[in-house]
């Protein structure tokens, strides 16, 4: 599932992204109240749902709004300007380290894990 407030409004970028899903699974681009009305609707319930969002303050605003989410892994955070690369492949700004931590102190895991054979990190390793 994506959850993202612009994108869930464009017919392309919908498109594009449900082309790259695998076989065989379903794929739903939503904003966050939808998700939040969803998840507590209990539309999900029997379903394993892997969440993709673009910014991590989307994640908090999910878990405020009541959504279980028992761990988040960080992927790639592309860099930009006012950013800082932490690990490979991530670099994040002050507004998402805040975040990251807002859902560490929501009880929330976070973790660095990119492919299979990696070993997962906390996050503690590279943002405090």
């Amino acid at each position: 599932m994506v959850v993202d407030d612009d994108i869930s409004k464009d017919e392309v970028q919908k498109a594009a992204m449900r082309m790259s899903k695998p076989a065989g699974t379903g794929m739903s681009i939503i904003d966050t109240n939808t998700a939040i009305t969803n998840f507590a609707a209990g539309k999900y319930d029997s379903h394993n749902v892997f969440l993709i969002v673009r910014h991590p303050q989307t994640l908090v605003d999910l878990a405020k709004g009541g959504v279980a989410i028992p761990k988040v892994n960080i992927g790639i955070i592309f860099d930009g300007p006012g950013k800082q690369t932490v690990k490979k492949m991530v670099s994040v700004n002050e507004e998402e380290i805040s975040a990251l931590k807002e859902l560490e102190n929501l009880g929330v895991e976070v973790t660095f894990h990119f492919v299979p054979n990696d070993v997962e990190e906390p996050m503690s390793s590279y943002i405090n």
